[in-house]
């Protein structure tokens, strides 16, 4: 069986160049057991895996039959297809050596109508445990040829902005999380990501580059850039040596995208600067607004996620949408971007969802470099993704 590349949950070492104190730092905001415990102290599932019968007709990839966990997550989804029965699914897991699982992995669980399952691992000494939640999610088909991205919905998770969209094949992601991690003490409305009560129309999202104070500077991290994007975040990779993998773009999409449109405001930030914090005189910072569609899977099968290191330049892209001029402007300002497709579309491998979005906005282009300037604003309202009508 293929197995999806995890996260590594060591944490004993520091990363090269990263501070001992800042390591300390994100080791004591993850939720998992402290990594400066002993080995027996760790009570981790690493990965988890279910097996079926007959996994084509449960599953639109055999690579969803397995599920990598990052260490900073307890929810653990598979994703099936639409009218799968499950009543009676055995999930198994890699748990950290000499933990113990409750119930034990690969015992028989009804899933069925968005039942969760909670699982207990405890470390080999029984100082520590954590809890995880399993569920199986029937992949929603997108209704209609408009997605629409209002914003209105939105909460805090600890003292981060979370948007939980009614569309439910789509999930945003920020990178506030790493922010948290150099800054553990601003406040919610100083994060990079937050929401804002008026928009254009209702809430809307606001994009801010931030300073990251003392951590980012020892880090060589001084400023995070305000994000939005369809993916992920993995907040132990966000202050590592290659912070660009801490963004996993993309969610399986089953439509051809058009057009990409919205409104905005933008103002950029008075100096921009370098990695190292030297103001860069002759550059003036923009915003990025652009989508991504992309194969989610190789001609091997194997499972394809962009990151911040190729979610524009991977051979796996076939279409983007890509605002080129981001004018500074007060007033909410209409935009529209048409997609530019590199190859033709498989529309039974679309069906399939085998093709990923992303739709992406950040307040400085170039701060997944850590370069930009300092209070540089976008914000962000009323986005669609106009796609072809359904046959």
């Amino acid at each position: 069986m293929r197995r999806f590349p995890h996260i590594d949950k060591g944490m004993k070492t520091a990363p090269t160049g990263l501070p001992l104190l800042l390591v300390a730092v994100v080791c004591a905001l993850l939720t998992g057991c402290f990594k400066a415990e002993p080995a027996n102290s760790e009570c981790d599932i690493t990965a988890a895996w279910v097996h079926v019968d007959n996994p084509s007709a449960a599953f639109f990839s055999l690579t969803d039959t397995l599920v990598g966990v990052q260490s900073d997550k307890s929810t653990i989804e598979f994703n099936v297809r639409e009218g799968t029965d499950l009543t009676a699914m055995a999930p198994l897991f890699a748990i950290t050596d000499g933990a113990k699982i409750e119930p034990a992995s690969g015992s028989t669980h009804d899933f069925s109508d968005g039942r969760q399952v909670n699982y207990r691992v405890t470390s080999e000494d029984g100082a520590w445990h954590r809890d995880y939640t399993v569920a199986f999610k029937p992949e929603k088909r997108v209704v209609g040829d408009t997605v629409c991205f209002d914003f209105e919905q939105y909460s805090l998770d600890g003292k981060c902005y979370v948007w939980s969209d009614p569309n439910p094949y789509c999930t945003w992601a920020t990178g506030n999380a790493g922010f948290a991690i150099a800054r553990s003490s601003a406040k919610s409305d100083e994060y990079p990501s937050v929401a804002m009560a008026e928009g254009y129309d209702g809430a809307a999202v606001a994009l801010e580059t931030r300073d990251t104070g003392l951590f980012g500077v020892m880090g060589g991290m001084r400023l995070a850039a305000g994000n939005l994007f369809l993916g992920t975040f993995d907040a132990t990779n966000a202050l590592s040596g290659n912070a660009l993998i801490a963004t996993k773009f993309g969610v399986r999409f089953d439509r051809k995208p058009i057009n990409l449109t919205g409104y905005y405001t933008y103002r950029p930030g008075a100096k921009y600067q370098d990695k190292d914090g030297n103001e860069v005189k002759e550059l003036t910072d923009s915003a990025a607004i652009y989508a991504v569609m992309f194969r989610n899977h190789d001609s091997e099968g194997n499972a394809i996620v962009l990151d911040g290191s190729n979610i524009q330049s991977s051979e796996h892209i076939v279409g983007m949408a890509r605002m080129s001029k981001i004018a500074p402007v007060d007033e909410w300002t209409p935009f529209e971007i048409a997609f530019d497709y590199t190859s033709e579309i498989d529309f039974q491998l679309l069906r399939n969802y085998g093709y990923n979005i992303t739709v992406v906005f950040s307040s400085s282009k170039d701060g997944d470099l850590f370069q930009g300037a300092i209070g540089s604003k976008l914000c962000i309202d009323k986005v669609r993704l106009i796609c072809e009508k359904p046959e």
